[in-house]
């Protein structure tokens, strides 16, 4: 199997809505973004996979160090000699990939976020740092169109956060912040032991409504030179706000399933933002 092929596997067995918006992307791009994504699951799953902490931290400072690798052409793991190729031709920097292993060692050394300030802090680096990537292989003429990446890699991880609230719970971790929690009245006891109420609705109204404010904030920063490249973000930003709309509509029952599309209903959101835009 080949480093492209892994990458292509490891995308597909995911089952993530991402895998739709890349269908669209010519070859080269769809390869760079296909193993960008691939090394994301590697480290994301190192974390969430490993039930022994010590064990998933000397991953991750292998991970480090196989990302040193790669920028030296000496990488041995398949998904960084299938990235090494992109790294000059879409300008991929180091710091951000090395970011992002710092936010999946964020979830080590915490499962509680005080306020959204802090939230933001750890949503940068698992999320917005990838939108950053991602906009870069996609194409960017205008330098506002990162901005535009930052930022909706926010509202993604945001969506994420308020899908997997019931998920998350059981493995110990709320993402969504303590002084939030306080202020509507909600308990962590109360997610973890997935007592939906009247307090819980309200609660998870903000964060939808906070949401949907990132994504319409993101959209006001992408310059129309650079729509059209950035088609990817965009087709994903219509999957998931229509995860958020399932979540809205089923009056927020997160804590005991996750709500979810099917993937042809996902192809067609992606199909039809691709012509649309």
């Amino acid at each position: 199997m080949s480093p492209d092929e892994y990458c292509q596997q490891k995308t597909v067995q995911s089952g993530s809505s991402f895998y739709y918006s890349f269908l669209f992307l010519p070859q080269e791009r769809r390869r760079a973004i296909t193993a960008l994504y691939a090394f994301c699951r590697e480290v994301d799953d190192t974390v969430d996979d490993c039930t022994d902490e010590s064990v998933a931290r000397i991953k991750l400072a292998w991970w480090r160090t196989e990302v040193q690798a790669m920028y030296a052409g000496t990488a041995t793991h398949p998904v960084m000699q299938a990235l090494q190729p992109h790294l000059a031709i879409y300008n991929l920097e180091q710091k951000h990939l090395q970011a992002i292993i710092d936010g999946m060692e964020m979830d080590l050394n915490q499962s509680r976020y005080l306020d959204y300030t802090a939230l933001k802090n750890y949503c940068w680096h698992v999320a917005s740092v990838v939108g950053i990537l991602s906009a870069s292989i996609f194409g960017v003429t205008n330098p506002k169109t990162l901005e535009y990446a930052e930022k909706l890699g926010l509202a993604f991880q945001l969506t994420n956060i308020i899908r997997d609230v019931g998920e998350d719970a059981r493995k110990g971790r709320i993402y969504l912040p303590i002084n939030e929690l306080q202020q509507f009245g909600v308990t962590a006891a109360d997610l973890l032991n997935a007592r939906h109420s009247d307090k819980f609705e309200a609660l998870m109204r903000f964060q939808v409504e906070r949401a949907h404010k990132m994504y319409d904030e993101a959209m006001a920063l992408l310059p129309k030179e650079d729509r059209r490249a950035q088609r990817p973000g965009l087709m994903m930003a219509a999957i998931y706000r229509t995860v958020l709309d399932e979540i809205e509509r089923d009056k927020y029952q997160v804590l005991n399933q996750r709500i979810s599309l099917t993937p042809i209903r996902k192809l067609w959101l992606a199909w039809k933002t691709y012509v649309r835009s």
